[in-house]
């Protein structure tokens, strides 16, 4: 009962807090939103919001980037913090320019950007291959 009420993090239950979030964030973003876009870049690379003024398909180009190919490094804990940036990037402009603020309808991203700063602030942690590699 003592332990349940301590502040105090050991370096083991860090790491793996660490590991299960980058997994869960990565892979749900990867699964259900990167990929998706992926599958459907045809239809929407005349339409996806445009909220930077740099065009559609570059817009779209952006958030594949960030949604596939650094969702996977996330995943693996490869150059972590350096992935995790053009996500979070990606959730500011979805949060404030797209949503405009903290709604209701936005919940999924202000969740997604609070998860990936999390990662951003604490880095990969020990189980990746950042922490193999011993960056």
């Amino acid at each position: 009962m003592k332990r349940l009420l301590s502040t105090a993090c050991s370096e083991t239950s860090f790491n793996i807090a660490v590991l299960i979030l980058r997994v869960t964030f990565g892979m749900l973003l990867l699964v259900n939103h990167g990929i998706d876009k992926l599958k459907h870049f045809a239809e929407r690379q005349n339409s996806f919001p445009d909220p930077i003024h740099i065009g559609h398909m570059p817009s779209l180009m952006l958030v594949l980037f960030a949604e596939v190919f650094c969702a996977v490094f996330v995943v693996l804990g490869l150059f972590t913090r350096i992935m995790t940036i053009p996500v979070v990037i990606t959730f500011l402009v979805a949060v404030f320019m797209i949503h405009k603020g903290f709604r209701g309808d936005n919940e999924v991203a202000v969740l997604y950007l609070a998860g990936f700063f999390s990662i951003l602030l604490m880095g990969p942690g020990k189980y990746s291959i950042d922490g193999a590699m011993g960056k």
